[in-house]
């Protein structure tokens, strides 16, 4: 149930990645847990994947700072998706008149490069997301390692094998300033022998939770399911920690590509082709230290006002 008040809000989504953002600017928002889980309900409420607070900046030189809470009211440190959504709304509310824009996140300062139609409309966000955390302890993760043994902190996940829900499998480990746990769909095997169907028909409804939940992963992680096309295309399913499957997750989009350049299956720039649609992901420079970048469109759907 929400707290007792009213709420105006807007509804937006990153290729079907969909929130419901309030304009912390102009209103204050008591128990975001409990709104997030209100709001986020598909019968009882707005409907979305979680609840986005556009906040006035900590710091000056800064346009805004985003708080988010995932459906199930726990928070959120970064989202791809919902990044580019807070950039159109501070462009569209005037919050921000440069084409330039700082985002303060739990993950960090984002900076975001808006992309305009000819008639100035902004059409494209460009984020650039920082270079992937690719130590254990950046998601965190634990092990075991490949030698079997106990070794140095900080170690990457790289193709770890691993058996859960039934499969027989492997886990590459990004963090994008939140976890996740990447896994190439085609190279499941299943330890009965059952043969996968397609990506598009795979139960995440009962894979996901198990993934998300995994002892090895103490702060829960992401799950990225993918099969990649070509040297620049990959196909993608996401669970989201704390949402359930989403049709897009710009950040998993980002941790997919760092993972499959990883592994050999796929250059630095790549089209990755969600639920929900495309995102463009270019890993830069030719060394993991190298920014990230993700490029994709904003849609504002409608906006309310919710009584409680």
């Amino acid at each position: 149930m929400m707290p007792a008040m009213s709420l105006k809000f807007t509804k937006m989504h990153g290729i079907g990645n969909d929130y419901v953002y309030v304009d912390g600017f102009e209103q204050k928002v008591d128990d975001p847990p409990a709104v997030a889980r209100f709001v986020a309900d598909r019968h009882f409420g707005v409907g979305g994947d979680g609840l986005v607070i556009i906040q006035p900046p900590d710091a000056r030189a800064n346009h805004g700072r985003m708080e988010m809470y995932n459906a199930d009211g726990s928070r959120a440190q970064m989202c791809g998706n919902a990044i580019r959504c807070v950039s159109k709304y501070l462009v569209d509310r005037g919050y921000a008149q440069e084409d330039t824009l700082r985002v303060e996140t739990d993950a960090g300062l984002k900076v975001i490069y808006v992309e305009r139609d000819a008639d100035g409309t902004p059409n494209l966000f460009a984020v650039d997301m920082g270079a992937p955390g690719l130590a254990r302890d950046d998601l965190p993760m634990t092990g075991p390692f490949e030698d079997g043994g106990e070794v140095s902190r900080g170690d990457r996940a790289i193709a770890v094998p691993l058996e859960a829900a039934g499969l027989k499998t492997s886990v590459t480990a990004v963090s994008m300033g939140n976890p996740h746990a990447v896994i190439r769909y085609d190279e499941i095997q299943t330890l009965d022998g059952t043969p996968l169907p397609p990506l598009a028909d795979a139960p995440l409804w009962h894979w996901g939770p198990i993934f998300e939940n995994h002892e090895w992963f103490p702060e829960r992680t992401n799950t990225e399911f993918i099969v990649p096309l070509s040297r620049t295309e990959l196909d993608f399913r996401v669970w989201e920690r704390g949402s359930g499957e989403t049709l897009a997750c710009g950040t998993g989009a980002c941790a997919a590509v760092v993972a499959a350049h990883l592994n050999g299956w796929c250059d630095r720039e790549v089209t990755v082709h969600l639920r929900g649609g495309d995102l463009k992901v270019r890993w830069d420079g030719a060394d993991d230290s190298g920014t990230v970048w993700m490029t994709g469109g904003a849609t504002e759907v409608f906006s309310g006002e919710l009584l409680s």
